[in-house]
């Protein structure tokens, strides 16, 4: 009952039939990280549970993501979990540029840096990125027997971690510290086994994330924000991005935010105007994360927050 009568009343909100809404749809991109992916998961079942439409999620890096949405022809519709500036290249090309994608205006705050756990970081007193850089903590930190540290900079495919490699060689890491990309998967599973050798490792970390909930961990100083100490290019932007590249300051704060198809208000007027209005907080995207990595479904995590955050969702619906 509760599901039809918010449909119907979402209907007369916007002038549409309740028959209308039913044959709405929308394909949600699915980018691999965990914020991600339990958003996506939200999307659609607000989608399918309140606005009785039907949702597919869409597995995709960003730059296949942002291309569908661009094309505007319903492939992919929806990315989940913008992160600006890391993702500022896609934006000004898609919003800025063609002008075919379009952003939320409530985005949450996200926080990037580098970590180590703090069994370690108290062990070896390492509280700043230049800690990384004593070759005895790089001794500690030497995995494979290289003869360097190991610091994993981001997923394949991750803008950030484009930006973490940069910071790495800036910092002058490089004659220490190896940067390894990997899925974050390996990076968390690394963490935990970090912990229970009690070795070293660095790691890039943001919030939210669920690794806040499932160790101790402590981020690295970094020198102060400094737009003027701060230019990260993209491969899309400059093919010699690495080399013409200089940051070295940490990342200002970020604003986390839906983008979505500007084609799909003419498809689905319904889901665009909910994508519009769609507002969480740093801290439920952490406890999302949290419950998936800790093995819950991400769909089940989606449809009992709901059910528990009916007023909430009845907001961004407009109800």
């Amino acid at each position: 009952m509760k599901k039809i009568t918010t449909t119907a009343l979402f209907a007369l909100a916007l002038g549409v039939s309740t028959s209308a809404l039913r044959a709405e749809e929308v394909k949600i991109g699915a980018p691999a990280w965990t914020g991600a992916q339990a958003i996506a998961h939200l999307i659609q079942e607000v989608v399918v549970s309140r606005i009785g439409g039907t949702a597919e999620l869409v597995p995709g890096d960003n730059a296949a993501i942002f291309a569908a949405m661009d094309a505007g022809k319903g492939d992919i519709d929806v990315h989940p979990d913008v992160w600006l500036p890391n993702q500022q290249s896609f934006t000004k090309k898609y919003v800025d540029g063609t002008g075919n994608v379009a952003l939320s205006d409530k985005p949450y705050e996200g926080k990037q840096s580098f970590c180590v756990t703090k069994q370690f970081s108290e062990a070896n007193g390492v509280t700043s990125i230049f800690d990384l850089a004593r070759p005895e903590i790089a001794a500690l930190m030497d995995g494979d027997g290289n003869g360097k540290g190991e610091i994993w900079v981001g997923a394949p495919g991750w803008a950030s971690a484009n930006v973490n490699q940069v910071k790495v060689r800036d910092y002058g890491l490089l004659p220490f510290m190896e940067p390894i990309r990997a899925d974050q998967s390996v990076m968390t599973a690394t963490v935990g086994d970090s912990i229970k050798k009690e070795i070293g490792y660095a790691f890039y970390c943001y919030s939210p994330h669920a690794i806040w909930f499932q160790h101790d961990i402590v981020r690295l100083e970094e020198p102060e924000f400094d737009p003027a100490k701060y230019k990260a290019l993209q491969p899309d932007q400059d093919p010699n991005w690495y080399e013409n590249s200089k940051v070295m300051t940490e990342d200002a704060l970020k604003n986390v935010q839906v983008a979505y198809s500007k084609s799909l208000g003419e498809r689905s007027p319904a889901i665009t105007e909910f994508l519009k209005n769609m507002q969480l907080t740093g801290e439920d995207v952490s406890n999302f994360a949290f419950q998936i990595e800790g093995g819950k479904p991400a769909d089940q995590v989606a449809k009992e927050w709901v059910a528990e955050n009916s007023d909430r969702v009845d907001g961004w619906l407009g109800l």
